[in-house]
């Protein structure tokens, strides 16, 4: 049993070890509490489980020196291109340590085993979560003005308000409409497709991955009653895919869906929407603390309090009435984005 055993101290090693890299950047790369805490909590798992052998025996079958494999090498092993990289080959270890620990511990205890295959299982979707928020990231990473479009609440033709909303600063325009036929929201879709597309402005539809899809849209935003993201992620799975949480249940739940950014509020009070009682920028402070995701503050704001925001850590916030309704829509826009970028 001595191989056997040097195979399975071996592989713990290796878990461990990716473990700790994960952690590492989870921790200090991207300062996500909530991601770190789950690496660390995998590994003090993998402990657990290496407990369940004898450590002496463990131990005695290392041999360092004469591992045949301790110099062997692939022409980009040392070689990474950025630290998104370094995670990447943490994750692939970390699986293949934990499939081969499963395996050659079949050979000792089954339940053991099984144990194995279900942590493997769950690095799975640990990288999955880690790649999407990376992604995330990236793609949303730059909004900081994003605009929330209601036909009923402008003042002229929302395609001429979402092109005057782009010119005014606007990073990302989000289509909510909740009555409008079918027929009738895919066709504005598609034509806010073609203005945004061509100004480089992200669209989002609120709540309707089917005419996201259809029309070409970047992604869905969703509320706390509306499907939940694992639905949506069926239909865009390479998506934006967004989740408005208006408390701190809300939000650490939110934290485990497979979601690239967070809007929370209310902000403050406000009539465009019943999102509940007005959860302030405590909670977009909490929210920044506990996740890398991108954070977007939303309801009740304007260039009168954004600034408020701002001083509480926001880089972006979420506007409607403020700019849809206003008398100039690409000078409001413009007014609240530099208050909130002059920081």
């Amino acid at each position: 049993m001595r191989e056997v055993y040097r195979i399975l101290d071996a592989n713990f090693n290796r878990a461990r070890e990716a473990l700790r890299v994960i952690e590492d950047f989870a921790r200090f790369g991207l300062d996500d509490a909530h991601l770190s805490t789950r690496a660390k909590d995998m590994r003090s798992r993998l402990q657990v489980l290496a407990g369940k052998l004898p450590a002496r025996d463990l131990l005695a079958s290392r041999d360092s020196p004469a591992d045949v494999g301790r110099e062997a090498r692939t022409a980009t092993e040392r070689v990474r291109a950025d630290a998104p990289a370094v995670v990447t080959a943490a994750f692939k270890r970390l699986a293949e340590a934990l499939r081969s620990l499963a395996e050659f511990g079949k050979t000792i205890s089954a339940p053991l085993a099984e144990d194995f295959e279900k942590l493997r299982y769950e690095a799975y979707t640990f990288e999955q979560r880690m790649a999407r928020r990376l992604a995330g990231r990236e793609a949303f990473g730059q909004v900081h003005l994003y605009v929330l479009l209601t036909a009923a609440l402008c003042r002229s033709d929302p395609l001429a308000v979402a092109r005057a909303a782009i010119q005014g600063g606007a990073d990302c325009i989000q289509l909510r409409e909740k009555q409008m036929p079918d027929g009738k929201l895919l066709e504005l879709a598609r034509r806010l497709r073609e203005l945004t597309a061509e100004a480089q402005v992200l669209l989002i539809v609120n709540d309707r991955p089917d005419v996201a899809a259809a029309a070409g849209a970047d992604g869905v935003h969703v509320g706390q009653d509306d499907l939940p993201p694992a639905a949506v992620r069926r239909v865009l799975p390479r998506g934006i895919v967004g989740l408005s949480t208006h408390d701190p249940a809300q939000l650490q739940a939110a934290l485990d869906e497979p979601i690239d950014y967070l809007a929370v509020g209310p902000m403050f009070p406000t009539a465009t929407k019943d999102a509940g009682p007005v959860a302030g920028p405590e909670l977009l402070e909490r929210a920044l603390a506990a996740s890398s995701l991108p954070v977007v503050a939303i309801g009740g704001i304007d260039a009168d309090n954004v600034a408020e925001l701002a001083s509480a850590g926001a880089k972006c916030v979420a506007v409607c009435s403020a700019v849809i309704a206003a008398p100039d829509p690409a000078a409001a826009a413009a007014r609240i984005k530099a208050r909130l970028t002059a920081r």
